[in-house]
Order: structure tokens, then sequence, then C-alpha cells
């Protein structure tokens, strides 16, 4: 891992900002506005509107009539997100490429720091930065921020993300090398629910990563209906989900030793079940759901070869049949959910400084 001061860039480097877009249309001209407003580059926006019902490429088609930097791709069937990733991110023509969901904004200047990073680190496929959730107005931040770049070896940034089991990123924050897209190949149709995760993840074991710290890249907006969500909030199947992710390091194509992927797996998996048990104990300690906790035993009983699972699976049990007879849990217990609960404060801020918690 190398930190350092940017370096800016000699040129306007080109940039396709690919929208895809179903039933946004509401939010789709503040999107686009976010993309063609950036400082420094020269921006093209795709907008692929996945056979919307509401209106939503009437919209695009009516701001691409104003700004012939705006192309408008239209689908007469509904694909699905993950189809229409791929035909935005597969028409991409500038140097470097952000996939934007359409109610999401880039934040300004974000794509120029992106940029400069690249230029300056020609093995850097993928830079990703702070970004902000809002729900009606992005807040405001400041202008003129204290920035550094993070660049690390792509193997080595795996390895983060597997010792933690997490993903760092969100997505609107990422601008990738056009190239780096090219050479990755398309997001998988086989996972609907992670495949970004699973995207990083080929990407760094090809390329370096960079991170923009300090000013915020990109604003997410949080509701009920983003484009990539459904009911699948549920903490059990979202660890299943990653774990789904994490197994493309099974796949004898990647980049990497056998030796190396299967050492690599084992970690994410290990990550993945003391993240169930911890959420596990949470949620029946906080006088939550057995339901889900019990969920969560059966995915960390699944994890059958990690270390350890056998004692977190009982333990958990032991819990929920405790909590089933009417026992409160002990003086021990609660201060370990404190203790975990402040360590959550601790990893979150360390990942809004570092990108990685």
């Amino acid at each position: 891992m190398k930190l350092m001061r940017p370096v800016p860039t000699a040129d306007r480097p080109s940039v396709t900002v690919v929208i895809p877009c179903y039933n946004y249309g509401r939010y789709l001209p503040d999107a686009v506005e976010s993309a063609l407003s950036q400082d420094g580059v020269e921006v093209e926006v795709i907008v692929v509107d996945d056979a919307s019902t509401d209106g939503s490429a009437a919209v695009a088609w009516r701001l691409a009539s104003m700004d012939r930097r705006i192309t408008v791709v239209h689908h007469e069937r509904n694909q699905g997100h993950i189809a229409t990733y791929n035909d935005g991110l597969s028409r991409a023509g500038g140097r470097y490429v952000t996939l934007l969901s359409a109610d999401d904004l880039i934040a300004p200047g974000a794509l120029s720091r992106a940029a400069a990073l690249m230029e300056a680190h020609p093995r850097v496929g993928m830079v990703y930065g702070l970004p902000k959730d809002f729900t009606d107005q992005p807040p405001p931040v400041p202008l003129h921020e204290r920035t550094t770049w993070t660049v690390w070896g792509g193997l080595n940034w795996i390895g983060l993300a597997c010792a933690r089991g997490r993903n760092f990123i969100l997505s609107p924050e990422v601008v990738m090398r056009t190239a780096a897209v090219l050479d990755i190949g398309a997001y998988s149709a086989a996972l609907p629910h992670s495949g970004d995760l699973e995207y990083w993840l080929r990407a760094a074991a090809r390329w370096d990563v960079g991170r923009i710290n300090g000013p915020v890249q990109a604003f997410y907006r949080v509701h009920g209906a983003n484009m990539h969500q459904t009911e699948f909030a549920a903490a059990a199947v979202d660890l299943r989900h990653r774990l789904d992710a994490f197994r493309v390091l099974e796949d004898p194509r990647f980049p990497c030793s056998p030796e190396k992927r299967a050492k690599q797996l084992q970690r994410a998996k290990r990550a993945l079940s003391k993240e169930a048990v911890q959420l596990g104990f949470k949620e029946i300690t906080g006088g939550g759901s057995a339901e889900a906790a019990t969920e969560l035993r059966k995915f960390i009983e699944c994890l059958h070869d990690v270390p350890g699972n056998i004692h977190r699976a009982n333990a958990l049990q032991a819990r929920i049949t405790q909590v089933s007879r009417g026992k409160k849990p002990g003086t021990g217990r609660a201060a370990a959910h404190f203790l975990h609960s402040q360590l959550d404060r601790v990893r979150w801020r360390v990942w809004a400084m570092t990108g990685i918690s």
C-alpha cells in the first residue's frame, strides 16, 4: 500500500458515465447534470433505459435533445439490472468509465480526481472513494478538502477484503479504466445481488486499486426501491450473497495460484462466520427475532470447513434456546454486545478515512 499526494493531470481525460435507469425518470435529470457538470474531464453520458414504465425514456430523450454529449439506449423489454449494466459498459468510448444509478449523483470534481490518479498510475484499473448517503437532497460538502491517494497492489486489496469478508464499496463512487473493463469482462448474471463485489475482486486480480481519500466522491440515495435491491436485506441472506461472490476464488481462471486462492477463500469464510455469530448474538440480545438468529446459525453451519464453526454455531444456538425460555442475557453478554457496537463505530470511521475496514 502506498499513500501519496495527488498529482494534477496535464490534459482533460475522457470519461463515459453509464446511467442505467428503470422507472427512475424523476431522478434522471439530476444524475445526468451531476455528470455533465464535472470539471477537468471530457464527459459523455450513456443512459440505458431498461423498458421503464414511468416515462423515463422520454425524459432521457428530452435531455439528449438538449446536449449532444448524451446518448440514449432503450430496451424494448426489461432485461434486469445486470444486463443493463453490461449493455452500457460495452458502449463506453471514454478512457475511463463509471456506472451511476439514475437515483445517485456524482460529487463535484470526483471524475477529475479519479482520472488524475489513474493517469499517474497506469497499473491502477479501479478507483473508489468516500460515498455519502442521502434521502432527498445531497448534503453540502467542502469544495476544497485535503486530498491524498492510496494505491494497493490488487492482490493485497483482495487479501484485505477476504480478511474482513466485506465489500468496501457501495458502487457509485467507482471510476474504472475502460481498458480494465474490457480486460475483466461482464458482470455475472448469476450474481444479481452480489455481482458488484465479485466484479471488484476480478478487477483487483488483474489491476491495482486506488482510492481518493478526503473528499466525497459520490452521493448514494437511500430508499426502499434501489435498482439492485429487493427484500434481500436480511443479514443471513446478505452473508450468503457475499459468500457467493467470494467463491470466484474457486475459479481456476482467477489469476492467482491454487494455494493462494484457497487460502484467501478460507479467510473470507472465517470472516463471514465470525460476523454471522456476532450478528446472531446482537439480534437475540437486542430482543430481535429468534428466527433471524436461527438463519444466521444455519449459515454458520453451512461453512463446514471453517475452524471454530461448530463452537460458534453451538454457542449461538444455546443463546437462542435461553431466550426462548425467557432467560435474559447475562452481564458478560451485554458487555460483549456493547464492545462490538463500539468496535463497529471505530471500523466505520476507519472505512470512511481509508476505504478499508
